[in-house]
């Protein structure tokens, strides 16, 4: 139990005691006191006033007299009309940090059998094109939540769909097919899914010119559309593929294989992971059988072009087309076959889609779709829609080609960490395969922390340059405030500095390290919030406050050249519990930390 947990419960017994009436935990506010007030602690006494029947200042300080009496880490109070605010005794900090330092895992909530069995979805690529800058919000938030929903007590399985079939897939197989000239990524020296997206810029560029010359011949726009030749061939490849053939599902294969190679290359460079990895063209075709299994039962229906659909018209939406035409299935389909087999697979009690807000319709329909179908797991599925990445000229378009990859930024980030760290001096008296894991290091970091820092709902307007900076509000200072910290412990040890037993009852600290213990003791509260709102940002601007405190702590103390014993011990002790948080945060974050910088 925390402190602010402790002083809740302190405080319902005053009511009992003093009322004669029994409040429970939700009417009991505890705050931290804000800066303008004197204390560290606040109630808000509003809620009790209808068990007390008095007046709010007369509630207020009849509670802060039996607190005063009755708890033993209460210095004094005062009150301000209805808020009660308490100031605790100085030796509380002492035995904050004691307690928090006895904590190997502090914070950090351990999986057991009862843990909620969370199955988390994201990164979802498509195998006609590279990874970029939009993916990598989406990857560094699945991963990031993963991070903190686990640290918070659940089982968490990170599983990824890979879209593999589809007309989207079947656009770059034509081009290729077309185009290509036997091309592969070995003769091209392109990455496999550079390769496969580079047709894929190619189709739409065809595309594009017939649907013009279409329109010049008398055609509207809708028409020139599902007239183009490359889009009707593209239509009967996936006909081809849905139907089995042979010649169609080899060369299917050989492209998705280059895109897989290349996908595991920047997967491995963004540090990510998953448990399981599912693919469209597995699980497609359960999904169809549910639709036509709900056609017969009528939960569907068909349309007059041969369509299936569901009509969600009485639910807010509209009808949602399940089946095309010409038999082929969409997303939604291969979503409810997913969905399915992943329930019998691990039976999860939720199922969290880390997803774009651009879907938010696609993922209200899979639920509304799931519950007609009678499958009782339905309100298990949650997404989690998050805003879109921008750059200053506007929004990417993968099929104009006007995307960041993932690898190139990755590249540009490491050669400005390079960069930037020569110039600071920061890889002075390194080994070259000490620089290559620091600047790799800091260059993730940045990439990581200033996506991750934003609320995610949020739309990101990326800059690189900003991200890099090693002040301010950045991965790379927050980095160097954990070396920093660290380089103190090899101080000590250089300087064969004993260590002593701290006292519990120490209280000759400054105010900057009160502040800094009370920071670090927020930390289980902060990863509870994080959980709970499925935010690393949560976790991102707690770090960088903490960090803020911890160098405003070592401007004002000094650590290794402090005299007396209880006070070097006391900054020690701190500083090494800092570190660890901060560790613990950039873990949450998917950032590795560095002993050096």
């Amino acid at each position: 139990m925390n402190i602010e947990e402790n002083l809740q419960q302190v405080v319902i017994k005053a009511v009992s005691e003093l009322y004669g009436k029994a409040a429970v935990d939700s009417m009991v506010q505890v705050q931290k006191t804000k800066k303008e007030f004197e204390g560290d602690l606040t109630i808000v006494v509003f809620p009790l006033l209808k068990l007390s029947a008095k007046k709010p200042e007369d509630t207020a300080s009849e509670i802060g007299e039996y607190i005063i009496k009755n708890w033993e880490h209460a210095k004094k109070f005062n009150v301000v009309k209805g808020f009660l605010n308490i100031t605790l005794k100085s030796s509380v900090i002492t035995e904050l940090l004691l307690k928090i330092n006895s904590q190997e895992n502090f914070g950090i909530t351990p999986i057991t059998e009862k843990s909620k069995k969370i199955l988390l979805e994201f990164s979802s690529p498509n195998t006609n094109k590279p990874l970029h800058l939009g993916h990598l919000r989406n990857n560094f938030l699945g991963d990031s939540i993963s991070r903190i929903l686990k640290a918070g007590g659940n089982n968490v399985i990170k599983v990824n769909l890979v879209n593999d079939r589809g007309i989207h897939i079947c656009k770059s197989m034509l081009a290729w097919q077309k185009w290509g000239n036997g091309e592969t990524p070995e003769t091209s020296g392109l990455k496999g899914d550079h390769l496969i997206g580079k047709y894929y810029v190619l189709f739409d560029q065809h595309y594009k010119e017939e649907i013009k010359n279409l329109i010049a011949q008398g055609l509207t726009e809708e028409q020139a559309k599902q007239q183009a030749p490359s889009i009707i061939e593209a239509h009967q490849m996936l006909q081809k593929w849905e139907s089995g053939d042979k010649e169609t599902v080899a060369l299917w294969k050989k492209m998705n294989n280059w895109v897989y190679d290349g996908f595991d290359v920047t997967y491995k460079l963004m540090g990510i992971s998953f448990d399981k990895i599912y693919h469209e063209s597995e699980t497609y075709l359960e999904g169809k059988s549910y639709v036509l299994d709900a056609l017969n039962k009528g939960i569907c229906k068909k349309a007059e072009d041969g369509s299936v659909f569901v009509d969600l018209t009485e639910d807010g939406l509209d009808q949602k087309i399940l089946l095309r035409s010409d038999g082929t299935t969409v997303y939604m389909t291969q979503d409810l076959g997913t969905a399915a087999m992943r329930y019998r697979e691990f039976g999860f009690d939720q199922h969290i889609y880390v997803v774009g807000n651009e879907q938010d319709y696609h993922f209200k329909a899979l639920k509304l779709v799931l519950k007609k179908m009678g499958f009782s797991w339905s309100d298990a599925i949650k997404h989690f829609s998050y805003g879109m990445v921008e750059l200053p000229n506007g929004k990417m378009k993968s099929r104009e080609g006007t995307v960041v990859d993932a690898d190139d930024l990755i590249a540009e980030m490491t050669e400005t960490a390079r960069k930037t760290s020569e110039e600071l001096g920061k890889l002075n008296e390194m080994s070259k395969e000490q620089q290559d894991v620091t600047v790799s290091t800091i260059a993730m970091a940045a990439l990581k922390y200033f996506i991750l820092k934003v609320d995610p709902r949020k739309t990101i307007l990326f800059n690189p340059a900003e991200s890099i900076d090693f002040n301010g509000n950045t991965g790379p200072f927050v980095l160097y405030t954990y070396a920093r910290i660290r380089s103190i412990f090899r101080k000590l040890e250089e300087k064969q500095i004993r260590r002593v037993t701290l006292s519990p009852d120490y209280e000759q600290f400054s105010t900057s390290e009160a502040e800094l213990v009370k920071r670090i003791n927020d930390f289980p509260g902060i990863i509870a919030e994080a959980c709970n709102l499925c935010s690393p940002a949560q976790i991102a601007n707690y770090v960088y406050d903490l960090c803020k405190l911890y160098n405003q702590f070592y401007h004002d103390c000094q650590i290794v050249g402090e005299e007396n014993d209880q006070a070097r011990e006391f900054r020690i002790i701190l500083s090494d519990n800092t570190s660890k948080v901060i560790a613990k945060c950039l873990n949450m974050l998917g950032i590795n930390v560095l002993e050096k910088m």
